[in-house]
């Protein structure tokens, strides 16, 4: 119920979903240190791990809440994040008391430390420092800082950028994770402290040495919960404010960039030299298009040399370079054809867009089985200009070169609209029986053949490539549902002989599986008029697994 707290169990539900609000039931009594301020409540709820929980009540957006679970970094409402909903809503008392009880509690401390004389603070502070490493490094830094003692601010920084104090043989694990995180972020936050200190070129100077320094522990980091991509990407805006802020040379700082993002660092940062336009002015961007070029130009397949040329050509517009990168480096399997087509259907050139995704299936036809995707764009085009047995034939190409039902499907459709679906069909069957005819020696990964007989509702032809040919436990099942009212004797057997292995296994899905095909085996028995023998295979049945007390129960539900 709401306890005029701002939101109720069934906000926390829809935040969080059933799921997701049904297992937070279950964490209520790990809910320690619950924290209530003016517009949040802070907890600890204790998992896997101890995660840090906080609900936000006032927000833009209302009820809101972070977590420290994997679940909750991916931005969900988690279900710890429940659980401190839940243990709120049940408190003995209303939110807005707690609130209150809380905002007294701040004025007042507000006034005592008014009321402390300069030698007090001081000592206060000093018995802060000694006990908690995380505040005497952050003024350390502040103190450094003001000094003007840039060396001083380098070495704090680089100290709380060492992985070695979290190594466990060489190795940050998940557990250690967050809080290297969490002492790495002071660095990023001294840098910034220093753009806002009139000092930007050398937070400019220290954010580049903390991106080299961080790029080189990454690899020997847990990073699941993505900590350390949360401080390359606080780095990376650090970094931009202090040019922002400091000016600095234009040739130099495109320079920098361009090298930093053909380097291993920018998967670190992510920075985009388009970013820093109002930095670098046109000269600068003038000097970052030049090096773009000649770094692709010295690698034309290279991911980052590919990535910078397009990102720079799509920012201005140059469709033209854009498909001279990709062009550059082509798939075999012509997808990268299509993403070429793409960008020329994008600009407004359909005409050279159908060019390339007819190339794409051509080069890739000699070599290797077509992108499907391509594929489906050029039998699309093919299909909007009428251009119907263009697309027939691409698509029994495609069967042709990989049996299978969606080929098979795929075909149908198209030789349907075209109306030539029966002479089709009938190439198409005669393609497919010859692969079953080889069985295990096909190449293909079973028979496709029954099916599209199935799909095709041709059960009798179905039956009968089942029999000579051999089918899967899957087609035997599909086939046996489809037939079963025509053929009961014979999909009896089948029934029986798919739920004999499974009267061996235990767990809930086997059981549903079981049930299922009891019902099957019921069915025909009625159609057969051997209800008695039904009853004789179902009474031995629940004898010999009475103890499988999950299995008696559905078999109850379903009255068997």
């Amino acid at each position: 119920m709401t306890r005029n707290t701002g939101f109720d169990e069934n906000d926390l539900r829809t935040l969080a979903g059933p799921r997701s609000f049904e297992r937070g039931r279950g964490y209520v009594d790990a809910v320690t240190a619950v924290e209530v301020s003016d517009g949040w409540i802070t907890a600890t709820v204790h998992g896997t791990h101890a995660y840090a929980v906080e609900l936000s009540l006032d927000g833009p957006r209302g009820l809101a809440g972070e977590c420290g679970c994997p679940y909750g970094m991916e931005g969900n409402f988690c279900k710890h994040l429940v659980a401190l909903g839940l243990t709120v809503l049940a408190g003995p008392e209303a939110l807005p008391q707690q609130r209150g009880r809380a905002r007294s509690r701040a004025q007042k401390l507000d006034g005592w430390l008014a009321g402390l004389s300069r030698d007090e603070l001081l000592a206060l502070v000093r018995e802060q420092i000694a006990e908690d490493r995380q505040v005497r490094r952050r003024l350390e830094l502040r103190a450094a800082s003001a000094h003007g003692d840039l060396a001083e601010v380098r070495t704090r920084i680089r100290e709380l950028l060492d992985v070695t104090p979290f190594e466990r043989y060489g190795y940050v694990e998940y557990a250690d994770a967050h809080a290297y995180g969490e002492q790495a972020a002071q660095a990023v936050s001294a840098i910034s402290a220093l753009t806002s200190t009139g000092r930007g070129e050398d937070a400019i100077s220290l954010s580049r040495e903390a991106m080299q320094l961080l790029s080189e522990v990454q690899d020997g980091i847990d990073d699941s919960d993505g900590h350390l991509g949360r401080v390359g990407d606080a780095l990376a805006e650090a970094h931009l404010d202090a040019c922002r802020a400091a000016h600095p040379d234009p040739d130099e700082t495109a320079r920098w960039l361009v090298r930093h993002v053909l380097s291993d660092l920018d998967d670190l940062t992510g920075i985009d030299p388009l970013d820093y336009a109002d930095v670098l002015g046109e000269p600068g961007m003038v000097t970052v298009r030049r090096l773009a070029v000649e770094a692709w130009r010295g690698n034309r397949t290279g991911w980052a040399e590919k990535y910078l040329m397009e990102r720079l050509a799509k920012a201005g517009d140059d469709v033209d370079t854009v498909v001279a990168v990709h062009a550059a480096d082509l798939m075999p399997d012509g997808s990268t054809h299509l993403v070429i087509a793409r960008e020329l259907d994008a600009a407004g050139r359909p005409d050279e867009a159908l060019r390339w995704a007819e190339r794409g299936i051509g080069e890739a036809a000699a070599a290797v089985t077509p992108d499907i995707a391509l594929v489906d764009y050029l039998c699309d085009r093919y299909t909007s200009a009428g251009r119907l047995s263009d697309t027939v034939a691409l698509r029994r190409d495609v069967l042709t070169d990989g049996r299978s039902l969606a080929a098979y499907q795929q075909l149908r459709t198209a030789a349907q609209a075209a109306g030539c679906w029966q002479a089709e069909r009938a190439r198409a069957l005669s393609l497919l029986r010859a692969d079953a005819r080889q069985g295990p020696r096909s190449r293909y990964a079973g028979p496709a053949l029954i099916d599209a007989l199935i799909d095709d509702d041709d059960i009798a032809a179905a039956w009968q490539a089942a029999t000579e040919t051999g089918a899967h436990d899957r087609q035997w099942l599909a086939l046996a549902d489809r037939a079963r009212a025509s053929r009961p004797s014979d999909t009896l057997s089948v029934y029986l002989r798919l739920a004999e292995p499974l009267t061996k296994q235990t767990g809930n899905p086997v059981y549903e599986q079981l049930t299922s095909l009891l019902l099957s085996i019921r069915d025909c028995h009625r159609r057969l008029g051997t209800e008695d023998e039904f009853l004789s295979y179902l009474a031995a049945l629940r004898t010999a697994h009475k103890r499988k007390r999950n299995l008696m129960r559905l078999l109850d539900q379903h009255g068997l």
